[in-house]
């Protein structure tokens, strides 16, 4: 079972996630204005050389720019999950499916994970996730499933535009059909942490699974605090998915 963790933003905190069992190790890429980060690029550097996958993803959606970012970092994955509101083959899916494939043509080497947008547990459409895992599955070689806040517009998210840090737990059963249905390997993601992730696995039954908020660490409030982790939640989470039967 393959474990992915995000938001990992210095080499110090990959190290960690090393240490853990971490199997794929992201970053966020926060902005175009900042797209070219030394600490990130150590963080890549750091997680290959101990043999681990590295996944970065970029807020921002110009091919050029993203292009210039996988040139600079290397990464072993790139990374996106731009909201895809569904209505067909409709102006944002169109130009996020020529995005990916000029990716794809550009950088055959890299491997592309593509986040499809789950409403969350009890409002889930199933045919939407699967039509978009059809138009993307000839140029992805990972899926992530992500809860999208369903009131919410494209714009209305907590990262205006992109999929996830939500916290909340997708439709597991939509998760298992896509899982049932897709030649593309599934990352399960969307408010999983070391409390369900056996649960999720068992049911979903997917390639891997990812945590980010649910791994964080929390303030007084507890909140979680973005780009910080905490170990002992990924140990257990690392422990947990990996536990035989």
């Amino acid at each position: 079972m393959i474990v992915q963790i995000y938001e990992i933003q210095t080499p110090e905190e990959a190290r960690t996630m090393i240490a853990l069992g971490v199997d794929h190790i992201g970053s966020v890429l926060l902005s175009a204005e900042r797209w070219q980060d030394g600490v990130i690029k150590q963080v890549v550097e750091t997680v290959q050389a101990a043999g681990r996958k590295s996944s970065l993803i970029p807020l921002f959606d110009d091919p050029d720019l993203i292009a210039r970012a996988i040139r600079f970092y290397r990464p072993d994955i790139i990374h996106f999950c731009d909201v895809l509101p569904w209505g067909g083959l409709n102006g944002a899916v169109a130009m996020a499916l020529e995005r990916q494939t000029i990716i794809r043509r550009q950088f055959p080497e890299i491997e592309i994970m593509r986040t499809i947008p789950f409403a969350p547990e009890d409002g889930c459409d199933k045919r939407p996730v699967l039509e978009l895992a059809t138009l993307f599955a000839p140029t992805s070689d990972w899926f992530l499933t992500d809860t999208v806040l369903q009131a919410g517009s494209v714009q209305d998210q907590p990262v205006s535009g992109f999929v996830g840090i939500t916290g909340q737990v997708c439709n597991w059963s939509v998760a298992r059909l896509l899982v049932e249905n897709s030649h593309v390997p599934v990352i399960l993601a969307g408010g999983i942490g070391p409390t369900n992730v056996r649960t999720a696995m068992f049911v979903v039954q997917p390639a891997g699974v990812d945590s980010c908020t649910q791994t964080n660490a929390v303030d007084a409030e507890g909140n979680p605090i973005r780009f910080q982790k905490d170990p002992q939640k990924v140990a257990t989470l690392v422990l947990s998915a990996r536990k035989k039967a």
